[in-house]
């Protein structure tokens, strides 16, 4: 493993912003950190193809090996905005302190490319003493997975790279996980007729309706908790967060337009269609009682649940190189979209997810070889 060149490249990386964000004031082009990884990797004799995906988003496909029943290594070269009066440090330039290095996005997840690349070496070294790769080895960096994971939509969409097995690098402290929750965000918007409050006759209120709404969901919350429970998760049942609520204009108008919009995280096994038909049918009959019109929408298509067999070779292999259970992610990645191009899909990489999305986000220096040791037997398994 050599340190010093791992701690070079991530400092690069670190060092060209690359922000993603819903304000596209803050939103900014991930290019130059897809073209540099894509420099050290075809330094290594890998085939690299860049994708376009939008104005100034790419993705890079990296390929060493020939074939379609591979290994993936995985990450989003995005990271979130930050708010530099709260870092004690600059952000943008690699800080080693306490066996840590600090920067924004070495943990999330900058960081596990050098790593990759690292243990790719593995691969490198068999090819240059004459060995062929019975499987590739395919390094993906995406865009945008902190916002709308257009990167994994767009690979879904082109239905490549095909692997056989993939490696998500998010932060997960070298513990396996093999399921996440999924994300839907949803609107529910109500229009009503407006009049003076001191004859409600004179109109019909939205927010009158949109309370027996709200006692709907909730009641459609307690029914999902004790219908689904996974203890494998944090929070063991799928959760509905009443997130944000807007209506009315003045105390003394009949409130005519009423707006909530709230998120639900399924479980492994809970379909999103059929959660948003269940939706429409408790509250459908609402509209009538209250004479308002009820219009339900998902804010985006929403990130499905997914889950990867217990028994699956490469959560065997993991679990028995770390010595730990695969657990549940609580938190989101490009995982289902790698398990519908067809990869057993494994969550694993340096660093604590608690830091991330935080002031002085770092990444320890402890974890580093071992996540190499283990991307390397990976690789030896999967593809020499």
């Amino acid at each position: 493993m050599n340190s010093a060149r791992i701690k070079s490249q991530l400092a690069q990386l670190i060092a060209l912003p690359s922000i993603t964000c819903t304000d596209q004031k803050q939103d900014m082009s991930n290019v130059a950190v897809v073209e540099l990884i894509a420099l050290w990797a075809q330094d290594l004799g890998f085939r690299c193809e860049i994708m376009p995906v939008a104005k100034g988003k790419v993705n890079l496909i990296a390929t060493l090996g020939e074939g379609s029943n591979g290994l993936v290594l995985s990450g989003h070269t995005d990271t979130v905005p930050y708010d530099a009066s709260k870092w004690q440090t600059d952000p943008f330039t690699l800080t080693e302190r306490d066996g840590r290095w600090y920067g924004l996005g070495t943990t999330d997840m900058k960081g596990f490319f050098p790593l990759a690349l690292a243990a790719a070496e593995v691969a490198v070294t068999a090819i240059r003493n004459g060995h062929r790769l019975k499987a590739p080895l395919i390094i993906l960096a995406t865009c945008d997975e902190e916002t709308s994971m257009a990167g994994a939509r767009a690979l879904l969409d082109a239905g490549r790279p095909k692997a056989r097995f993939a490696v998500i690098g998010e932060p997960t402290s070298l513990r396996p996980l093999r399921m996440q929750k999924g994300v839907m965000m949803e609107r529910i918007v109500i229009e009503g007729r407006s009049g003076h409050s001191s004859d409600p006759s004179l109109g019909h209120n939205a927010l009158d309706a949109m309370h027996d709404v709200i006692s709907e969901l909730k009641q459609y919350r307690q029914s999902l908790a004790q219908k689904w429970h996974n203890p494998l998760f944090t929070v063991p049942t799928p959760t509905l967060n009443l997130g944000c609520i807007h209506g009315g204009d003045n105390p003394n108008r009949i409130c005519a337009q009423c707006e909530l919009q709230f998120d639900l995280r399924p479980l492994p096994g809970m379909d999103m269609a059929e959660l948003r038909q269940a939706i429409r049918q408790r509250i459908h009959p609402l509209s009538e009682r209250h004479q308002v019109s009820i219009v339900q929408s998902p804010l985006f298509d929403g990130v499905p649940p997914v889950e990867t067999a217990a028994d699956s070779p490469i959560v065997k292999l993991v679990e028995s190189l770390t010595n730990q259970q695969a657990g549940a992610a609580a938190f989101g990645t490009e995982a289902p979209y790698l398990k519908q191009l067809g990869m057993d899909t494994i969550i694993f990489g340096p660093g604590d997810i608690n830091t991330a999305h935080q002031p002085d986000e770092y990444l320890s220096v402890a974890n580093i070889a071992p996540a190499i040791r283990t991307l390397e037997t990976l690789i030896q398994r999967f593809c020499l």
